[in-house]
């Protein structure tokens, strides 16, 4: 069996040796993402692409492969995914580790703007003691945008804690604790009734931009925006001007449209935004590694595997 692995990630040694272990008989060959490998053409006789980030050139060079494999949770990272034969599976990565990860980061980010610790710490910075009146749980409402393998888990992790949930989707679904709302037509009602707003929606060619100032307005004043899922989905100025204007109240983005975010970009220095640099999940080597193998293993026996992409809607 011969893999391809090409990544734009630094840690290509630690993926390089773990696909070693995983598949002891199979030649990987490892591409780089320099200009000069950019002109080369891949070897042919490539079984199963395992990529991240690659340039266009790749996949326009590419043989005839059995699957290509998107090293993340999102195939917008898949430049050049249309000169792919259609029949070619892509398959991305499933949870890995990025579930409980995930949840972790947004479950401090609920917290943190229902328990108002901004609040203390500029007061703390002011040194002036100054307790809140506590916050209506009943009327707190967290709203998952997009509940798919990772929104789902994130759901779970915060009913403990006992907030009204709902969630957005394409279609409709039906989880324990969670309101649920599908479809453009009942996007507004969703947005209306979301105290904390959270963004997981995969980045494709409908939801790029959904965020912009007509939908952020539908939030309740005041509303925290967090985004763990892709800063393309955001439209920057309209939230810059939402916060300025009071109209939102703060913003916790570990995702942005250009990665690593500028030094000169307004997010760093907004009052009102807390900035991460994109670590809300990071994809794990060793259980990433060990779901490739096995979904391998089942499409060389012929049967059937999760986490193909839907080429069409991009995810």
């Amino acid at each position: 069996m011969n893999l391809l692995f090409c990544s734009a990630a630094s840690n290509g040694a630690e993926w390089r040796a773990a696909l070693a272990r995983a598949f002891p008989a199979a030649r990987v060959h490892a591409c780089t993402l320099s200009a000069d490998d950019a002109a080369q053409a891949p070897p042919q006789d490539i079984d199963y692409a395992l990529l991240w980030k690659p340039r266009p050139q790749l996949l326009q060079r590419l043989g005839p492969v059995k699957a290509v494999f998107n090293l993340g949770a999102g195939i917008d990272a898949l430049a050049g995914l249309d000169s792919l034969p259609g029949g070619v599976p892509v398959v991305r990565i499933e949870d890995a580790g990025m579930a409980e990860q995930m949840s972790e980061y947004v479950v401090h980010a609920v917290l943190r703007e229902y328990r108002e610790f901004d609040a203390y710490a500029d007061a703390q910075r002011a040194g002036a003691w100054r307790p809140r009146e506590r916050q209506d749980k009943r009327a707190f409402g967290v709203g998952i945008l997009g509940i798919g393998v990772l929104g789902t888990a994130v759901a779970a992790a915060l009913r403990p804690f006992g907030f009204p949930i709902a969630a957005w989707s394409r279609t409709r679904k039906d989880l324990a604790g969670v309101d649920s709302y599908a479809g453009t037509g009942e996007l507004a009602a969703f947005l209306g009734r979301c105290r904390v707003l959270v963004c997981m929606l995969p980045l494709t060619r409908e939801t790029r931009g959904l965020l912009d100032r007509r939908a952020l307005s539908k939030l309740p004043a005041g509303a925290h925006v967090v985004n763990v899922a892709r800063g393309g989905l955001i439209v920057d100025d309209d939230l810059l001007a939402l916060l300025d204007e009071g109209r939102l109240g703060a913003a916790t983005l570990d995702v942005f449209r250009d990665e690593p975010l500028a030094a000169s970009h307004a997010f760093w220095h907004h009052p009102r935004i807390t900035v991460t640099p994109h670590i809300s999940a990071v994809t794990l080597v060793e259980p990433s590694v060990a779901q490739i193998a096995a979904k391998i293993a089942r499409l060389e026996a012929g049967l059937p595997i999760t986490g193909i992409v839907d080429r069409k809607r991009d995810y």
